[in-house]
């Protein structure tokens, strides 16, 4: 009996055992719910591009499209979507970095470039600033691949960087210049340095960015007709767009495309004539990036948002003539590094209602409007200070209408209402004032470190609009990934934005 039992048992024993072992092998089989795909075993893509619309993410891409479908369609609501999002590999990035949930520029593009986290403000090293990361960037370049990087901000902002610098600090701008000129890579584009002369660095003897450049075998083009006349014979180029090298307003910078004139170069010229100067048997790593969503949003600006939105877009349209030409060859990458702005569809008083036909009455940014109201401030002396002065200039800028304009009637959606007016009068009070704008926190909340009369105009329309934003700095919302090209199913599902850098490697077999 005592045998029986223990036979009996010794069965049970064993196919107790066999189950677990086959129970831990289908698991270990089966794919971790949080896992994503890493690994590919296809050719390695010849033209790659990676479009960052920085402070970009679900919010903003979407009120550009319906902004664009309002405008096809302003009884019915609708949609018009921006090319990058039929993209038929799509995803979803988280963007902490590591001390916050909500990052920096130099963090998430860190970890776009490298692949790492770090802190916030810190350029490709770890978070003690000890161990110095290598974008992919330059093992592209090492790996045979020609490298371009193109910004509408300037081209030592932290995004840039990233994929050409190691650095402690972003705000070390002249040692990133530096290191933009030595990198080797063949097509700088877009905006112009924030520090060229070195007068904010700690180096003896500083010279010139630009001098250096030369020195280094770069070709300066610094006008139109000179960025317009480069091709793949040119060698390596530093291309300085004419109205970012005068924009010291707007941290020289590229315009607004809400400001930007019909003659002067966009986004997308630089991105078409980085192609031109790229080509080459053995193909090219370009990074683009529409790094004025962020400063827009930072300044609650949505209509300069979606106009930046949207001319990233168009810059995508010139990488996709590439794609179709060679869509075996081509990988196109589009996503955000973080969100900025908080920025909502929906803002309380306008309830289940959006009114997107407001912001087209808005005709210039925020950098354009406060040139308004310095030169005001000028010749306004804060004792004789009266908002009506400033009400034409707010009708053309905003489209928003004072209660005694002949035209109220006409416009009634747009007619500033009494609270509104007296936000209007207190700002105006307070861009007057001799005090800082953040010298309290309630002006903090209303104004950010903005010109005041200015971020109220925005926020008065966009609440008219049914658009709010809730913070001047950074979010910590994941950001869209789209994808279409060579390795685009790796870009399926949800990850870490670090992922993103990894598939990219394993994409173009580099490590």
């Amino acid at each position: 009996m005592k045998r029986r039992i223990i036979a009996v048992s010794s069965i049970m024993l064993v196919f107790v055992f066999i189950s677990v072992a086959l129970l831990a092998g289908l698991v270990s089989a089966a794919p971790s719910l949080y896992s994503t795909n890493n690994t590919y075993s296809g050719t390695a893509p010849k033209y790659v591009f990676m479009f960052i619309g920085d402070g970009m993410s679900t919010p903003q891409i979407n009120a550009a499209q319906m902004y664009l479908g309002n405008m096809d369609s302003p009884d019915t609501p609708a949609i018009k979507t921006l090319d990058f999002t039929r993209f038929p590999g799509v995803g979803s990035a988280d963007t902490y970095d590591a001390e916050s949930f909500i990052p920096d520029s130099a963090s998430t593009g860190t970890a776009l470039a490298s692949g790492v986290k770090t802190f916030g403000g810190i350029i490709n090293m770890d978070p003690a600033k000890k161990v110095s990361y290598e974008p992919i960037s330059k093992k592209l370049k090492k790996a045979g691949y020609k490298v371009g990087i193109v910004t509408t901000v300037t081209l030592d902002h932290a995004t840039p960087a990233v994929f050409y610098a190691s650095e402690p600090s972003r705000g070390n701008y002249y040692n990133l210049a530096s290191q933009l000129v030595t990198s080797g890579f063949d097509y700088f584009g877009g905006g112009y340095f924030l520090d060229p002369d070195g007068k904010k660095a700690s180096v003896k003897n500083p010279v010139n960015i630009l001098e250096q450049a030369k020195k280094n075998g770069y070709k300066v083009a610094a006008t139109k007709a000179d960025i317009l006349s480069l091709d793949n014979k040119s060698g390596k180029v530093l291309a300085l767009d004419p109205a970012a090298a005068q924009a010291s307003n707007d941290s020289y910078a590229m315009p607004y495309e809400l400001d930007r004139k019909s003659d002067q170069l966009s986004l997308a010229d630089f991105v078409k004539k980085g192609i031109e100067v790229l080509d080459n048997p053995n193909g090219y790593f370009m990074m683009v990036e529409g790094g004025k969503i962020d400063w827009a949003c930072h300044a609650n600006d949505a209509a300069a948002a979606i106009h930046d939105t949207i001319a990233l877009n168009d810059a995508v349209k010139e990488a996709l003539k590439v794609y179709e030409k060679h869509p075996d060859e081509t990988l196109i990458i589009v996503t955000g590094d973080h969100e900025t702005g908080g920025m909502s569809i929906g803002f309380a008083g306008t309830e289940y209602s959006t009114f997107f036909e407001k912001l087209e009455k808005q005709s210039k940014s925020y950098v354009e409007f406060d040139k308004i109201v310095a030169e005001y401030k000028e010749k306004t002396k804060a004792a004789d200070t009266k908002l009506e002065d400033l009400l034409p200039q707010i009708k053309t800028s905003y489209g928003l209408i004072a209660p005694t304009d002949p035209e109220a009637k006409s416009f009634p959606e747009l007619v500033l209402n009494d609270f509104e007016m007296v936000k209007l009068r207190d700002a105006l009070r307070k861009s007057m004032s001799a005090s800082k704008v953040t010298s309290t926190e309630t002006d903090y909340l209303l104004y950010g470190t903005y010109e005041p009369l200015t971020v109220t105009c925005n926020h008065i329309l966009d609440n008219k609009a049914g658009i709010s934003f809730a913070t001047y700095s950074h979010s910590g919302l994941a950001v869209p990934v789209y994808a279409i090209g060579a390795g685009y199913e790796l870009f399926y599902g949800a990850y870490d934005d670090t992922d993103i850098n990894k598939k990219l490697a394993a994409i173009t077999k580099v490590k």
